[in-house]
């Protein structure tokens, strides 16, 4: 069973956490759907079949994230990346890199469309936008050669301030936007 994607995921959520919030060596739960996590495993499991791979997952990532708990409600399950997961993101964080600059550049009253896209462009070459008016966000951007990464933001202007919400292609084209 290929978990990388999964793994990925985790990680990618562990760092963007980090960068906003700052590090503490403490137990990190993610909270994922059923759907969401077939989407990772290229699997149509149910409830119980998906609590077998995960089990699968926490003993092939131990490693590096540690013995990861599981539990679920339901279609939606929780992974309790434990303390030395969490430090081994830690360690690993790109402080210069793509992401960190983003989440600096929101962090600022005053951000606008066009530093974002600054970014974005530094990074890549192949940066897609489009304005959306669906009434959850303003603009969709994301690098279409998946690098430095896959994920859709969502980004909203309010006012002097620019947020955003990133996700999964799979979970974008999931939610209907």
């Amino acid at each position: 069973m290929d978990f990388y994607r999964l793994e990925r995921n985790i990680i990618d959520l562990i760092e963007e956490q980090q960068l906003k919030l700052g590090y503490l060596k403490e137990t990190i739960r993610l909270y994922y759907p059923l759907a969401s996590l077939n989407n990772f495993l290229g699997k149509k499991c149910d409830e119980d079949e998906m609590r077998v791979l995960l089990q699968q997952f926490s003993d092939k990532c131990q490693g590096e994230l540690g013995k990861v708990g599981i539990t679920n409600s339901d279609e939606r399950f929780c992974l309790a990346i434990p303390p030395e997961g969490a430090e081994y993101v830690h360690n690993r964080i790109n402080k210069n890199g793509f992401l960190a600059q983003l989440i600096d550049a929101v962090r600022h009253h005053g951000c606008t469309l066009e530093q974002l896209l600054e970014i974005f462009n530094r990074h890549s070459k192949s940066v897609h936008m489009e304005k959306m008016s669906n009434g959850e966000f303003d603009y969709l951007i994301y690098f279409e050669d998946g690098k430095p990464d896959n994920y859709r933001y969502c980004v909203v202007l309010e006012g002097n301030h620019v947020t955003y919400h990133r996700y999964t292609p799979e979970d974008y084209k999931d939610f209907g936007f």
